[in-house]
């Protein structure tokens, strides 16, 4: 590496670490002005749920950023959720052991980001495109399956995890750790984290400097799928059934986190902390709103209000360069 790469690369991560770091004291200061507004905010059954709550989008926009580097985007992860739930309850309710339900959903979720990766590179359809025409048909394929009901789960000890806790951590914020600390590893320490940065900020220059670019591309999208298809069955274990309407929304909330957490719509510029410490912001907002009454359109404005905000300083950013 040279000393210029070197140059380059050490304020990067030193932006991103002071963005981390503001990122958490936003939080901190969030919970102790609701803690102090509230009283109920601070209970431990809130806190818990909160929690509950947080760690699924988490986990989607920590896929969704692997994408979003590489300049592209994807709509279908809310889908996938729900289409999600619906295969692993209708497989547990046929009988197979868990974790072959499990397993079989993770993989549907891989076929669907390879899937996009096809339709990216082979047939030229923008990320916009291809995803949207996903997130539409996974909404009717799930529906047809299911003849527009429900499936309620049948097996108490697959439900039951995502409704317990370890030394008094919510088991399912335990597994935004299980992903976080691979992801952060593969997206900051290795190889092929660097050539998604490369894919976002050039892919001709990246293409001629020898990097897969189509390769890359097909590992970002299916990481997205399979991130979501896992939220899948998250929240199919937190609310007992597989309903393939169910996450709808959840694609702008994992776009928001990512954002929010530093993420440039740009490309090329992310982290894997920033998206789960603004996952956890935006579950906040959510949560402190809702304890206090206040009307539910405001925390979409909020929220909107903050996207506007961080993606107009991002661009300033950019153009200072």
């Amino acid at each position: 590496m040279s000393i210029e790469t070197v140059a380059i690369q050490k304020p990067k991560r030193n932006y991103n670490v002071l963005f981390g770091l503001t990122l958490l004291a936003l939080l901190v200061l969030l919970w102790i002005v609701l803690s102090v507004a509230t009283p109920s905010f601070a209970s431990s059954n809130n806190i818990a749920n909160l929690l509950r709550q947080g760690s699924m989008i988490a986990i989607m926009a920590v896929g969704q950023t692997f994408v979003i580097i590489t300049g592209g985007i994807d709509l279908s992860v809310g889908a996938v959720v729900g289409f999600a739930t619906v295969i692993v309850a209708m497989m547990i309710n046929a009988g197979f052991p868990i974790w072959v339900a499990i397993l079989v959903t993770l993989l549907v979720g891989v076929a669907i980001g390879l899937f996009h990766g096809f339709g990216i590179v082979k047939m030229g359809l923008p990320p916009f495109i291809i995803t949207l025409a996903t997130l539409t048909s996974l909404r009717g394929i799930g529906l047809l399956m299911t003849n527009g009901n429900s499936i309620n789960i049948n097996s108490d000890s697959f439900t039951a995890f995502s409704r317990s806790s370890f030394v008094g951590i919510p088991n399912l914020f335990w597994m935004v750790i299980l992903v976080g600390i691979p992801a952060y590893i593969f997206l900051h320490h290795s190889r092929w984290g660097r050539y998604l940065f490369s894919v976002g900020s050039n892919a001709e220059a990246s293409r001629l400097s020898g990097v897969n670019v189509q390769r890359t591309i097909y590992m970002a999208y299916t990481l997205s799928g399979l991130c979501a298809a896992f939220v899948g069955v998250l929240l199919a274990a937190r609310i007992g059934i597989g309903n393939p309407t169910q996450a709808e929304g959840w694609e702008l909330q994992a776009i928001a986190s990512s954002v929010i957490g530093g993420t440039s719509l740009f490309g090329a510029v992310g982290s894997v902390h920033g998206p789960l410490l603004g996952a956890f912001i935006l579950a906040t907002i959510n949560n402190g709103a809702n304890l206090l009454n206040v009307n539910s359109f405001w925390q979409r404005i909020i929220t909107g209000a903050l996207i506007i905000i961080i993606v107009y300083f991002d661009g300033l950013r950019r153009r200072g360069k």
